[in-house]
């Protein structure tokens, strides 16, 4: 918090020039409103420019024309700039319209305009609970010795046991309001937070991947090296401290167990009269699915790093070909030229151990090949029993069944796996409709349609039982990363 850094973050930092721009209330407005309320992470710019044209007309209407002179397309390229940056300006592979996202700072400038309005109730019990909650998991994560260890856990056993006997005789203590809304209020604001870290880590991981890219276009040495380096580069991601926290978030979160559970929770909890005074926001009872659409985005973004390096690949390997042409054209030009006057003298000398000689009469002698006869026989085709049942006997897959199995499933649950899929309704064609399936999964799906998602960290087995030629059953197993089917906003 020194002079020197501060002049500089209130020069250079995004989140500051945002908070010193002349129409700050207009764009903390306009984007808490359009991406971090609905927790909207990618918004086209057709949709974000009629947003805010609505937003400017009324804003005219109250302030007048001159207020804010120019249109919402303008605004937006301003706020994109370089110079701002509190927009992110990209474009999909594939298409060819703009799309806009948050960037972190600009979050992080909304998060603390949110801090200075009054709260209802403020409260501290449930921060020290979790002060001393966190505390007690250090202490005992990186205790060594197991006889203290075995000392806490039975002292924790012995504190359950006297618990369980209160509740048994009928001495519960209920949790007051203050308490519920005390408790309440932090939850809430530490689901937001980490929504909003989601944002900053991938900025993160974004960055790498462009410092990839810049190292790789600007590359002058063997592919080799840069293969090593760019490969050391994604080891640093993993094995980084934000790296191994975002995945062992992830794989916390992609427990059906975990979600079911912090479902039925949330359920009960919102539905306590304390908490409904505090009038929380809707989308609190999804917070869980906002997470996985914002753990998603940040798997998208590591995931762009192994695709750079199959483009880089590619690209070195075309280039490598083309130089090997050019060399071939240019020695068969030199070849032709030479061909009518070749050059006098020695022109290159090539040193060798000996001369190598070869006798006429070492070689073969020249071998006939054998003719076939062919026999002069008449072919009687009436009484040939041609089997024509393998013509067929062909498989089709109707893909718009296997959808409305998904469909189905996705009616009673808003998740399910391939495998407790496949448990339902068993496959009837094998393998190639196993391979059907997962091509659902991974086509280009309608964005009211249903959703999926590969988790490459979980194998699971898929069995199913064929009927051979000869009528005996056999059992063929599958081995695949799990495939998880999410509902859409188009099944009911």
């Amino acid at each position: 918090m020194d002079y020197a850094t501060l002049f500089s973050l209130r020069e250079h930092h995004p989140a500051w020039r945002l908070l010193a721009a002349q129409h700050a209330p207009l764009i903390a407005s306009f984007l808490h409103r359009t991406f971090v309320q609905p927790n909207v992470r990618v918004m086209s710019e057709a949709n974000l420019t009629e947003l805010l044209e609505d937003a400017l007309f009324t804003l005219r209407e109250q302030d007048g024309t001159s207020a804010y002179p120019k249109g919402a397309r303008d605004y937006l390229t301003e706020w994109a700039a370089v110079d701002k940056g509190w927009l992110r300006k990209f474009y999909k592979p594939g298409t060819d319209e703009a799309q806009f996202d948050l960037t972190p700072a600009t979050e992080k400038a909304i998060a603390w305009l949110v801090s200075l309005t009054d709260r209802p109730f403020v409260g501290t019990e449930s921060r020290l609970l979790t002060l001393f909650t966190l505390l007690e998991q250090i202490q005992a994560g990186t205790e060594v010795d197991p006889r203290k260890r075995v000392t806490t856990l039975l002292q924790q056993r012995d504190e359950i046991d006297q618990e369980i006997a209160r509740v048994e005789a009928g001495d519960m203590a209920v949790m007051d309001a203050t308490a519920i809304k005390d408790r309440f209020l932090q939850f809430q604001q530490l689901a937001r937070e980490l929504l909003g870290d989601f944002r900053e880590v991938e900025q993160n991981f974004r960055q790498l991947d462009r410092q990839v890219r810049e190292k790789i276009a600007l590359w002058e040495g063997s592919k080799g090296e840069l293969l090593d380096e760019i490969l050391g580069a994604t080891d640093a991601i993993g094995t980084s401290d934000q790296g191994r926290s975002f995945r062992a978030f992830w794989d916390f979160l992609m427990s059906r167990s975990r979600q079911e559970t912090l479902t039925e929770q949330l359920a009960l909890v919102l539905a306590l009269p304390p908490v409904l005074e505090l009038k929380p926001e809707p989308r609190l009872r999804r917070i869980h699915h906002d997470w996985l659409e914002a753990g998603e985005h940040t798997q998208r973004t590591v995931a762009q790093l192994s695709q750079q390096l199959r483009h880089f690949l590619d690209d070195r390997a075309f280039l490598d070909n083309r130089r090997i042409l050019t060399l071939m054209r240019g020695i068969e030009s030199k070849a032709l030229a030479l061909r009518a006057c070749p050059p006098s003298g020695t022109v290159h000398w090539v040193d060798d151990m000996g001369a190598e000689i070869f006798l006429p009469l070492e070689r073969p002698l020249f071998t006939p090949t054998s003719k076939p006869k062919l026999a002069d026989l008449e072919l009687d085709t009436d009484d040939i029993d041609v089997d024509t049942r393998g013509l067929f006997a062909q498989v089709v897959i109707d893909k718009a069944q296997l959808r409305g199995n998904i469909q189905r499933a996705l009616r009673q649950t808003p998740q399910v796996s391939l495998s407790e899929l496949i448990q339902k309704t068993p496959l009837q064609l094998g393998l190639a409709e196993l391979v059907a399936y997962l091509e659902l999964a991974h086509g280009n799906q309608p964005p009211d349609d249903l959703r999926a998602m590969v988790d490459d960290h979980l194998e699971e087995s898929i069995c199913w039982t064929m009927t051979q030629s000869d009528g005996v059953r056999i059992e063929r197993c599958a081995r695949l990363p799990r495939v998880i089917f999410l509902r859409g906003r188009g099944v009911g």
